[in-house]
């Protein structure tokens, strides 16, 4: 199957163009290059000036998204570098709400005196709640990262998830929003993302879905978006000229009425991220969702995130996958601060360990461990969750299961960075 290419960085540690993963294990096991990094894997050179590796301009493609974001590194009409990145805003949220909880029930246990004060606080200009902010700065981490190993020349990025004043255009009609058009892209993404690509009727998955009036024209219906579901043939041609209600699912019409909070979550961040894009002076490419699906359905690429990225933008050309195997971030933090210790039910209990570097290794750090004996005798890599004055820690390897060895026994790959990678 084939992989990323790799990140090439000359003697000065100036950027070059990615090179495909053959021709990185030959210069490194001709000695002409030695591992800089392990994720994203870039290899340094360690004669002097580029040789045969010359700077073409390179364009990286972004595609936000509520829960994870793809990204596309594009060498004229070629993928060559493909990611996705799983945020934790939802995990910032609730831990938000934890420590609110801990804070009020403290506050009424020691100070009841005290009146609140929660009307004496300002937010800045372009203030975003920490869930939602967490989403743009992961993402210009990783911009940054690649202008750092790349020699980029052009950026794109998908604006909007979904043009809302062209879904609500009351207008539209026939193969407008059925078929063909690029409003009836924007229109038919939005009911898959709500409807979880399943039929609103019946549930069934991976058939062909049909854009459905809950209650029919011909009944007074309109072709809002609040109007509008998601049916699979025999439930439309069954349900015919009834109400969903009529038609034994009540429930559909007040799902069709609630906002998509992920769509929402992308919309707010969607300017922060394209003006912090523009901050870094490299031409930027905005895009909608609508023409995103457009550019990927027309080329027959399927749905995933680091696809939906290449085909960000009215620039997409023909694509030709180089990799089909994208790199695979997951957020997780640099650790807690929170000192106090919480049960099930919010109840303080416990404190948090002090420990958070022994013998050389932190938590969170790529190593190997190899298990001279034991049950799981081998060798492991993995992150770094448990850290002990001692000496004894715990390395979480990909099946998720945690295993604990000496740590003479632990070689360090990278240092911690916050994130996770597959």
């Amino acid at each position: 199957m084939k992989t990323n290419y790799a990140f090439v960085l000359d003697t000065n540690k100036v950027p070059q163009t990615p090179i495909h993963p053959a021709q990185a294990r030959r210069l490194l096991d001709e000695g002409k290059a030695a591992v800089y990094r392990r994720k994203p894997f870039t290899i340094i050179l360690k004669t002097a000036g580029p040789g045969p590796l010359f700077n073409k301009p390179l364009r990286f493609k972004i595609d936000p998204g509520s829960k994870t974001t793809g990204f596309a590194l594009l060498d004229g009409a070629c993928v060559i570098w493909a990611a996705e990145l799983t945020h934790r805003g939802q995990r910032i949220k609730n831990d938000m709400e934890s420590r609110r909880a801990i804070r009020r029930g403290r506050r009424n246990r020691k100070t009841r005196y005290r009146k609140p004060r929660f009307m004496n606080r300002t937010r800045t200009v372009g203030w975003l709640p920490p869930s939602l902010m967490h989403r743009v700065l992961t993402t210009m981490t990783w911009v940054f990262r690649i202008m750092r190993y790349t020699p980029l020349t052009s950026l794109s990025v998908e604006t909007v998830r979904f043009d809302t004043q062209l879904m609500a255009n009351p207008e539209i009609s026939g193969a407008m929003y059925q078929q063909g058009e690029l409003a009836g892209y924007e229109l038919r993404e939005y009911l898959l993302e709500k409807f979880k690509r399943t039929c609103a009727y019946c549930g069934a998955k991976d058939v062909p879905l049909e854009v459905e009036h809950i209650v029919p024209k011909s009944r007074g219906g309109s072709n809002r978006v609040s109007n509008l579901t998601m049916a699979c043939r025999p439930c439309n041609v069954t349900k015919g000229n009834q109400t969903a209600a009529e038609f034994g699912h009540p429930g559909v019409q007040a799902k069709a009425r609630m906002p998509l909070k992920d769509a929402a979550a992308v919309n707010a961040t969607r300017w922060a991220i394209y003006n912090a894009l523009k901050s870094t002076g490299i031409c930027v490419e905005m895009g909608t969702g609508g023409r995103t699906k457009y550019n990927r359905t027309r080329q027959g690429l399927p749905k995933a995130h680091w696809l939906d990225a290449a085909c960000v933008g009215a620039s997409t050309p023909k694509i030709k996958l180089k990799t089909e195997r994208p790199l695979l971030i997951t957020s997780i933090g640099r650790g807690t601060r929170q000192v106090c210790r919480v049960d099930k039910y919010g109840f303080p209990r416990s404190k948090a360990g002090r420990i958070k570097r022994a013998f050389g290794f932190s938590t969170g750090d790529m190593a190997r461990l190899c298990q001279p004996k034991g049950k799981y005798a081998g060798s492991w890599e993995g992150i770094l969750a448990g850290i002990r004055e001692r000496g004894d820690h715990d390395i979480k390897v990909a099946c998720g299961q945690k295993i604990t060895g000496k740590h003479a026994n632990f070689k360090l790959l990278q240092r911690a960075d916050g994130y996770a990678y597959a």
